[in-house]
């Protein structure tokens, strides 16, 4: 018999046909490696860009002095005319994609609805509203200042709130029956189109402002201990041209200027439990300061929760701020507010075109969401000059005097859906609660929780760069206080001790807790 045959010596049908066999622990080698690149590319295009950091070098954090980082490491070092309009440091792609896209959508100006024969181009601005885009009052980000004219027309970014006495349970403020909560000081203009005989006729009229807002100045005289006198004016409003007659004795006014918006994303961040453990509505340490939590009606939710922003902390997160400015200052509806901010008083306003062709909102959930983004991942300018003598004796007489009362100056981040904006250890100096501000600085309205005396501690991080991103130096919530020194002198209530011991200051030392001021 000729040779046997085992197994091992049966050609394969793969070598019967000229082919090579791969071996299997190749084969399984390959598959591995394919595997692991599929996995990688996943990993880079779904999780890599909502990481907390890009790849970006961030070891300069090393080296700058660890008492300049404002906001943590979304701290950053240009100090120009852009200053409030820096990124967080070495974001992510997907967030710093979020950043652009949200940035765009804030900058950009919105127009009325405009019927034309082609297509239907519809923002939807209006039809009343005080401004044409965020950037138009949020200048660079940042500070509006009050007046803009010699006759007193109030400037581009000071609005007016408005109310009437009622009783919400919850204590929300009732809007004036007429010209709803805040006066639109700009309505859209007549549009026109050409019919089919080739005739222009009228397709929207004209929605008429709601009124003007006119600011006048009373000074008030006053000196320091020493004897160096000192002038404040006091801001007196007046509304003329009103377009639905007379407004009435019994409505509520409360004015309010634009303020800047960097490092809010940082202030959503703080825990709530660590602001409500700041609150001591009944002053039982004995120190004059009794801060209290604003709670308001959050309209995602429909349930109470704490209110943050806004100068009475009238908003409870960056959205709602957001979605609330839009509807409010430029009549943008979204899914958030999705009525426009007429009264059943303004017809002209109610049958407006809506923009979207009146299919939804103006303003996309999409919009939205790239706003509060941009909002949220805004940096915080560092603190200049912090290893000055000057600085350091300013910093210290800021805190002989209990400004740190209010003006918290250190707090911890966490809890935040964006993970890049937890565990921040921040100088924002704020306590984001609402102090009695005494008479000198109330209005007439109340809000939710908070009195007309009453006024959220606003952060003064970055305050030192308004001349130089905006090129005035007014502040308080309406402008009045023509520079810092004067903001301070307004401070009354729950803050007098603290304004009667900068009057008692000697010259120098009042200059220099400005300095110190000024180096945030």
């Amino acid at each position: 018999m000729g040779d046997s045959l085992v197994a091992d010596d049966v050609a394969s049908p793969t070598e019967r046909s000229g082919e090579t066999s791969i071996p299997k622990p190749l084969l399984y080698a390959v598959l591995v490696l394919a595997v692991a690149a599929l996995g990688t590319a996943g990993y880079r295009a779904l999780v890599q860009p909502w990481h907390p950091y890009g790849d970006g070098d961030m070891s300069y954090l090393d080296r700058v002095d660890k008492r300049s980082l404002s906001g943590g490491d979304l701290t950053h070092y240009h100090f120009g005319k852009f200053a409030y309009e820096q990124r967080a440091p070495n974001l992510a792609w997907g967030w710093d994609f979020m950043f652009e896209a949200g940035d765009g959508v804030f900058e950009r100006r919105v127009s009325p609805a405009v019927l034309s024969r082609a297509r239907y181009d519809a923002d939807g601005l209006g039809p009343i509203y005080n401004h044409t885009a965020c950037l138009a009052c949020h200048i660079a980000d940042g500070r509006a200042q009050p007046v803009a004219s010699e006759e007193g027309i109030a400037q581009e970014g000071l609005l007016m709130r408005l109310s009437v006495p009622g009783n919400h349970p919850d204590g929300a403020p009732t809007p004036h029956p007429v010209y709803g909560g805040q006066l639109g000081d700009r309505g859209i203009p007549v549009q026109y189109a050409k019919g089919k005989d080739g005739r222009r006729k009228v397709v929207q009229k004209e929605v008429r402002a709601e009124g003007v807002l006119i600011i006048r100045y009373e000074e008030i005289a006053g000196q320091y201990v020493d004897g160096t006198p000192y002038t404040l004016t006091k801001p007196v409003y007046e509304i003329t041209n009103l377009s639905r007659g007379p407004i009435g004795a019994d409505t509520m006014f409360s004015p309010r200027i634009a303020n800047m918006v960097s490092g809010i994303g940082l202030l959503e961040a703080i825990p709530e439990e660590t602001i409500l453990a700041m609150a001591d509505p009944k002053d039982e340490n004995g120190d004059g300061i009794s801060g209290r939590p604003q709670m308001v009606r959050h309209p995602d939710t429909g349930e109470l929760a704490l209110g943050r922003f806004g100068w009475k902390a009238e908003t409870a997160s960056v959205k709602h701020q957001v979605a609330a400015a839009a509807v409010n200052d430029m009549g943008m509806t979204s899914s958030m507010f999705i009525d426009e901010p007429c009264t059943k008083f303004q017809p002209l306003c109610n049958n407006a075109r809506s923009g979207n062709d009146g299919s939804g909102p103006e303003y996309t959930d999409e919009q939205i969401t790239q706003m509060e983004n941009y909002v949220q991942l805004l940096g915080v300018p560092g603190r200049r000059g912090v290893r000055e003598e000057r600085t350091q004796r300013g910093e210290a007489a800021f805190r002989a005097a209990n400004c740190t009362g209010c003006h918290i100056e250190t707090l911890v981040t966490g809890g935040h859906e964006i993970e890049r904006l937890n565990g921040q250890t921040i100088h924002p100096y704020t306590d984001m609660l609402l102090h009695d501000m005494g008479k000198g600085l109330a209005d007439e309205r109340p809000s939710w929780q908070a009195s007309g005396h009453e006024w959220r501690t606003p952060p003064l991080w970055g305050i030192g760069l308004v001349p130089v991103v905006n090129g005035h130096t007014r502040f308080l919530h309406d402008g009045r206080a023509r520079n810092l020194e004067e903001a301070v002198l307004w401070h009354g209530g729950e803050a007098k001790k603290s304004r009667d011991a900068f009057l008692l200051m000697d010259k120098q030392t009042r200059a220099d807790l400005i300095y110190f001021l000024e180096s945030l």
